[in-house]
Protein backbone atom coordinates (compact mmCIF):
# COMPACT_ATOMS: atom_id res chain seq x y z
CA UNK A 1 0.00 0.00 0.00
CA UNK A 2 1.80 3.25 -1.19
CA UNK A 3 1.79 6.11 1.15
CA UNK A 4 2.23 8.38 -1.60
CA UNK A 5 -1.67 8.53 -2.56
CA UNK A 6 -3.64 11.20 -1.30
CA UNK A 7 -7.12 10.36 -0.11
CA UNK A 8 -9.87 13.19 0.68
CA UNK A 9 -12.13 12.81 3.23
CA UNK A 10 -15.37 15.38 3.67
CA UNK A 11 -16.02 16.98 7.16
CA UNK A 12 -12.83 15.21 8.86
CA UNK A 13 -13.49 18.16 11.65
CA UNK A 14 -16.79 16.70 12.03
CA UNK A 15 -17.88 13.38 13.96
CA UNK A 16 -17.75 10.37 11.23
CA UNK A 17 -15.30 11.72 8.80
CA UNK A 18 -12.49 12.71 11.80
CA UNK A 19 -12.65 9.18 12.98
CA UNK A 20 -11.93 8.03 8.79
CA UNK A 21 -9.46 10.63 8.90
CA UNK A 22 -7.94 9.24 11.71
CA UNK A 23 -7.77 5.96 10.57
CA UNK A 24 -6.11 6.76 7.58
CA UNK A 25 -3.24 8.48 9.12
CA UNK A 26 -2.72 5.46 11.45
CA UNK A 27 -2.24 3.40 8.75
CA UNK A 28 0.18 6.19 7.08
CA UNK A 29 -1.93 7.50 4.45
CA UNK A 30 -1.59 10.85 2.61
CA UNK A 31 -5.12 12.75 3.63
CA UNK A 32 -6.78 16.02 2.84
CA UNK A 33 -10.16 17.17 4.04
CA UNK A 34 -12.95 19.59 2.35
CA UNK A 35 -15.70 20.85 4.81
CA UNK A 36 -17.89 23.64 5.26
CA UNK A 37 -16.27 24.70 8.09
CA UNK A 38 -12.26 25.41 6.71
CA UNK A 39 -11.76 28.27 9.76
CA UNK A 40 -12.53 25.38 12.54
CA UNK A 41 -9.87 24.20 14.59
CA UNK A 42 -8.34 21.47 12.69
CA UNK A 43 -7.73 18.20 15.34
CA UNK A 44 -5.52 17.22 13.34
CA UNK A 45 -2.94 20.52 13.35
CA UNK A 46 -0.71 20.05 9.91
CA UNK A 47 -1.16 16.43 9.38
CA UNK A 48 -4.32 17.58 6.72
CA UNK A 49 -5.03 20.34 4.95
CA UNK A 50 -8.50 21.41 5.27
CA UNK A 51 -10.47 23.24 2.01
CA UNK A 52 -13.83 24.72 1.63
CA UNK A 53 -16.38 22.43 -0.85
CA UNK A 54 -16.75 24.95 -3.24
CA UNK A 55 -20.41 23.24 -4.26
CA UNK A 56 -20.39 26.98 -6.62
CA UNK A 57 -17.56 26.83 -8.15
CA UNK A 58 -17.11 23.22 -9.89
CA UNK A 59 -14.13 23.93 -11.47
CA UNK A 60 -11.94 24.81 -7.91
CA UNK A 61 -13.58 22.20 -6.57
CA UNK A 62 -12.51 19.48 -9.08
CA UNK A 63 -8.44 20.47 -8.69
CA UNK A 64 -9.35 19.98 -4.99
CA UNK A 65 -9.90 16.96 -6.06
CA UNK A 66 -6.97 16.21 -8.69
CA UNK A 67 -4.32 13.05 -7.40
CA UNK A 68 -7.14 12.26 -4.96
CA UNK A 69 -7.11 8.17 -4.99
CA UNK A 70 -9.96 7.83 -2.35
CA UNK A 71 -13.05 10.35 -1.53
CA UNK A 72 -14.58 9.38 1.25
CA UNK A 73 -18.12 11.04 1.46
CA UNK A 74 -19.70 11.94 4.64
CA UNK A 75 -21.65 15.01 3.66
CA UNK A 76 -25.18 15.02 4.78
CA UNK A 77 -26.84 16.64 7.19
CA UNK A 78 -29.30 15.34 9.88
CA UNK A 79 -32.09 18.22 9.75
CA UNK A 80 -33.22 20.92 7.56
CA UNK A 81 -32.25 24.43 9.33
CA UNK A 82 -32.14 27.44 7.29
CA UNK A 83 -31.06 27.53 4.10
CA UNK A 84 -29.30 23.68 4.96
CA UNK A 85 -32.07 21.48 3.35
CA UNK A 86 -31.95 17.42 2.17
CA UNK A 87 -32.55 18.34 -1.11
CA UNK A 88 -29.94 20.94 -1.60
CA UNK A 89 -27.36 18.12 0.44
CA UNK A 90 -28.39 16.02 -2.39
CA UNK A 91 -27.68 18.47 -5.49
CA UNK A 92 -24.25 19.53 -3.72
CA UNK A 93 -23.16 15.93 -3.12
CA UNK A 94 -23.79 15.19 -7.14
CA UNK A 95 -21.30 18.40 -8.51
CA UNK A 96 -19.03 16.63 -5.84
CA UNK A 97 -19.43 13.05 -6.90
CA UNK A 98 -18.98 14.99 -10.73
CA UNK A 99 -15.80 17.14 -9.97
CA UNK A 100 -14.66 14.03 -8.27
CA UNK A 101 -14.86 11.90 -11.87
CA UNK A 102 -13.69 14.95 -13.53
CA UNK A 103 -10.49 15.00 -11.24
CA UNK A 104 -9.81 11.30 -12.03
CA UNK A 105 -10.88 10.04 -8.50
CA UNK A 106 -10.47 6.23 -8.96
CA UNK A 107 -12.92 5.22 -5.44
CA UNK A 108 -15.35 7.09 -3.44
CA UNK A 109 -16.75 5.77 -0.34
CA UNK A 110 -19.85 6.94 0.53
CA UNK A 111 -21.95 6.96 3.84
CA UNK A 112 -25.53 6.30 2.96
CA UNK A 113 -28.36 4.92 5.44
CA UNK A 114 -30.14 1.49 5.82
CA UNK A 115 -32.99 1.15 3.57
CA UNK A 116 -32.80 4.75 1.45
CA UNK A 117 -35.38 4.92 -1.05
CA UNK A 118 -35.53 7.48 -3.78
CA UNK A 119 -39.29 7.48 -3.58
CA UNK A 120 -39.29 7.63 0.04
CA UNK A 121 -41.78 10.07 1.77
CA UNK A 122 -39.53 10.57 3.99
CA UNK A 123 -36.98 13.51 2.80
CA UNK A 124 -33.62 12.02 4.36
CA UNK A 125 -34.03 8.62 3.32
CA UNK A 126 -35.15 10.14 -0.44
CA UNK A 127 -32.22 12.02 -0.40
CA UNK A 128 -29.66 9.08 0.15
CA UNK A 129 -31.37 6.92 -2.10
CA UNK A 130 -31.17 9.58 -4.95
CA UNK A 131 -27.53 9.72 -3.95
CA UNK A 132 -26.91 6.15 -4.19
CA UNK A 133 -28.62 5.76 -7.80
CA UNK A 134 -26.30 8.79 -8.76
CA UNK A 135 -23.31 7.19 -7.58
CA UNK A 136 -24.03 3.71 -9.34
CA UNK A 137 -24.89 6.46 -12.76
CA UNK A 138 -21.12 7.87 -12.01
CA UNK A 139 -18.90 5.85 -15.28
CA UNK A 140 -15.18 5.60 -14.80
CA UNK A 141 -15.31 5.54 -11.03
CA UNK A 142 -15.79 2.31 -8.79
CA UNK A 143 -17.59 3.38 -5.33
CA UNK A 144 -18.32 1.73 -2.28
CA UNK A 145 -21.74 2.08 -0.16
CA UNK A 146 -21.69 1.94 3.35
CA UNK A 147 -25.08 1.96 4.79
CA UNK A 148 -24.98 3.02 8.88
CA UNK A 149 -28.16 2.96 11.11
CA UNK A 150 -27.94 4.92 14.37
CA UNK A 151 -23.45 6.28 14.96
CA UNK A 152 -22.69 6.06 18.63
CA UNK A 153 -18.76 7.01 19.57
CA UNK A 154 -17.40 9.54 22.11
CA UNK A 155 -19.02 12.92 20.15
CA UNK A 156 -22.59 10.82 19.81
CA UNK A 157 -25.26 13.26 19.67
CA UNK A 158 -28.22 11.03 19.97
CA UNK A 159 -27.10 8.70 22.33
CA UNK A 160 -25.43 11.45 24.51
CA UNK A 161 -28.91 13.35 24.45
CA UNK A 162 -30.67 10.43 25.71
CA UNK A 163 -28.65 9.92 28.36
CA UNK A 164 -28.51 13.14 29.00
CA UNK A 165 -32.30 13.49 29.13
CA UNK A 166 -32.48 10.11 31.40
CA UNK A 167 -29.97 11.78 33.54
CA UNK A 168 -32.01 14.92 33.59
CA UNK A 169 -35.86 14.46 33.81
CA UNK A 170 -38.13 12.41 36.14
CA UNK A 171 -40.31 10.67 33.49
CA UNK A 172 -38.65 10.28 29.88
CA UNK A 173 -41.31 9.87 27.50
CA UNK A 174 -41.15 7.05 23.83
CA UNK A 175 -42.68 7.58 20.73
CA UNK A 176 -45.47 5.47 20.59
CA UNK A 177 -44.85 1.67 22.39
CA UNK A 178 -40.59 1.57 21.25
CA UNK A 179 -41.44 -1.55 19.91
CA UNK A 180 -39.62 -0.85 16.71
CA UNK A 181 -36.06 -1.64 15.85
CA UNK A 182 -32.74 0.11 16.14
CA UNK A 183 -29.18 -1.95 15.23
CA UNK A 184 -26.72 1.31 16.62
CA UNK A 185 -23.32 0.73 15.24
CA UNK A 186 -19.96 2.08 16.59
CA UNK A 187 -18.32 4.90 14.48
CA UNK A 188 -15.17 3.15 15.08
CA UNK A 189 -16.25 -0.14 13.11
CA UNK A 190 -17.71 2.21 10.40
CA UNK A 191 -14.66 3.81 10.17
CA UNK A 192 -12.68 0.94 10.11
CA UNK A 193 -14.85 -0.88 7.48
CA UNK A 194 -14.98 2.75 4.95
CA UNK A 195 -11.12 2.21 5.02
CA UNK A 196 -10.96 -1.45 4.72
CA UNK A 197 -12.88 -1.74 1.62
CA UNK A 198 -11.08 1.45 -0.11
CA UNK A 199 -8.78 -0.92 -2.04
CA UNK A 200 -11.40 -2.95 -3.58
CA UNK A 201 -11.73 -2.53 -6.94
CA UNK A 202 -15.80 -3.84 -7.19
CA UNK A 203 -18.50 -1.76 -6.51
CA UNK A 204 -19.98 -2.96 -3.10
CA UNK A 205 -23.13 -1.68 -0.90
CA UNK A 206 -22.70 -3.29 2.66
CA UNK A 207 -25.08 -2.71 5.77
CA UNK A 208 -22.66 -1.05 8.07
CA UNK A 209 -24.39 -2.18 11.64
CA UNK A 210 -23.46 -3.65 14.81
CA UNK A 211 -24.30 -7.35 15.86
CA UNK A 212 -27.14 -5.84 18.09
CA UNK A 213 -30.89 -5.18 17.58
CA UNK A 214 -32.74 -3.61 20.00
CA UNK A 215 -36.44 -2.48 20.55
CA UNK A 216 -36.05 1.68 20.64
CA UNK A 217 -37.62 0.99 24.72
CA UNK A 218 -35.11 -1.67 24.91
CA UNK A 219 -31.89 0.70 24.04
CA UNK A 220 -33.45 3.50 26.36
CA UNK A 221 -33.60 1.21 29.28
CA UNK A 222 -30.15 -0.21 28.80
CA UNK A 223 -28.61 3.00 28.37
CA UNK A 224 -30.68 4.18 31.68
CA UNK A 225 -29.61 0.97 33.30
CA UNK A 226 -25.74 1.57 32.24
CA UNK A 227 -25.67 4.95 33.25
CA UNK A 228 -27.71 4.67 36.64
CA UNK A 229 -30.27 6.65 36.24
CA UNK A 230 -33.23 6.42 38.14
CA UNK A 231 -36.55 7.91 35.51
CA UNK A 232 -39.56 6.41 34.38
CA UNK A 233 -40.04 5.70 30.78
CA UNK A 234 -43.34 5.42 29.61
CA UNK A 235 -44.89 5.52 26.17
CA UNK A 236 -46.64 8.42 24.30
CA UNK A 237 -48.59 8.84 21.54
CA UNK A 238 -45.90 10.03 18.75
CA UNK A 239 -47.86 13.34 17.79
CA UNK A 240 -47.52 14.39 21.38
CA UNK A 241 -43.66 13.50 21.74
CA UNK A 242 -42.78 15.32 18.79
CA UNK A 243 -44.19 18.36 20.43
CA UNK A 244 -43.07 17.55 23.68
CA UNK A 245 -39.23 17.76 21.82
CA UNK A 246 -40.20 20.66 19.88
CA UNK A 247 -40.98 22.84 23.37
CA UNK A 248 -37.84 21.02 24.73
CA UNK A 249 -35.53 22.02 21.69
CA UNK A 250 -37.57 25.32 22.04
CA UNK A 251 -35.59 25.77 25.41
CA UNK A 252 -32.32 24.32 24.27
CA UNK A 253 -32.19 26.00 21.32
CA UNK A 254 -31.94 23.17 19.53
CA UNK A 255 -33.69 20.39 16.88
CA UNK A 256 -33.86 17.46 19.72
CA UNK A 257 -36.77 15.41 17.23
CA UNK A 258 -38.24 15.52 13.92
CA UNK A 259 -41.33 13.90 12.44
CA UNK A 260 -39.26 11.92 9.90
CA UNK A 261 -37.37 10.77 12.51
CA UNK A 262 -40.05 9.72 14.49
CA UNK A 263 -41.62 8.37 10.85
CA UNK A 264 -38.24 6.17 10.02
CA UNK A 265 -37.93 4.17 13.65
CA UNK A 266 -41.61 3.11 13.78
CA UNK A 267 -41.47 2.03 10.16
CA UNK A 268 -38.25 -0.12 11.08
CA UNK A 269 -36.01 1.22 8.62
CA UNK A 270 -32.98 1.65 11.08
CA UNK A 271 -32.24 -2.07 11.49
CA UNK A 272 -30.85 -3.85 8.42
CA UNK A 273 -32.64 -6.00 5.87
CA UNK A 274 -29.55 -7.41 3.70
CA UNK A 275 -30.15 -11.17 6.22
CA UNK A 276 -25.94 -10.47 6.36
CA UNK A 277 -23.98 -11.22 9.19
CA UNK A 278 -23.34 -7.47 10.66
CA UNK A 279 -19.57 -6.65 9.92
CA UNK A 280 -19.01 -4.21 12.62
CA UNK A 281 -17.99 -6.42 15.90
CA UNK A 282 -18.68 -3.34 18.84
CA UNK A 283 -21.50 -4.06 21.22
CA UNK A 284 -23.85 -1.21 22.13
CA UNK A 285 -23.75 -3.16 25.90
CA UNK A 286 -19.96 -3.41 26.05
CA UNK A 287 -19.18 -0.38 24.97
CA UNK A 288 -21.99 1.60 27.52
CA UNK A 289 -19.80 -0.55 30.13
CA UNK A 290 -16.83 1.31 29.07
CA UNK A 291 -18.55 4.84 28.78
CA UNK A 292 -21.40 5.03 31.22
CA UNK A 293 -19.74 7.67 33.42
CA UNK A 294 -19.46 10.33 31.01
CA UNK A 295 -22.50 9.58 28.77
CA UNK A 296 -24.52 12.05 29.04
CA UNK A 297 -22.88 14.52 31.60
CA UNK A 298 -23.79 17.70 28.60
CA UNK A 299 -26.29 17.94 26.57
CA UNK A 300 -24.54 17.86 22.57
CA UNK A 301 -26.44 20.69 20.54
CA UNK A 302 -26.99 19.81 16.82
CA UNK A 303 -27.46 23.30 16.05
CA UNK A 304 -24.58 25.02 17.54
CA UNK A 305 -22.26 22.00 16.53
CA UNK A 306 -23.75 21.80 12.65
CA UNK A 307 -24.92 25.08 11.94
CA UNK A 308 -23.58 27.67 13.42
Amino acid sequence: MSESRVHTVTGATGYTGRYIAAKLLEQGHRVQSITGHPDRPNPFGRQIELHPFDFDQADRLTETLRGTDTLFNTYWIRVNHGGRTHERCVQETKVMFEAAQRAGVRRIVHISITNPDPQSDLPYFRGKGQLEDALRDLEGVSHAILRPTVLYGAEDILLNNIAWTLRRFPLVFLPGRGKYGIQPVAVEDMADLAVRVMDREENLEIDAVGPEIYSYAMMVRTIRSAIGARCAILPMPSGMTYLAGKALGMMLGDIVLTRDEIEGLSRGLLVSRSGEPAPCPTKLSEWLKQHSGELGRSYANEVKRHYQ
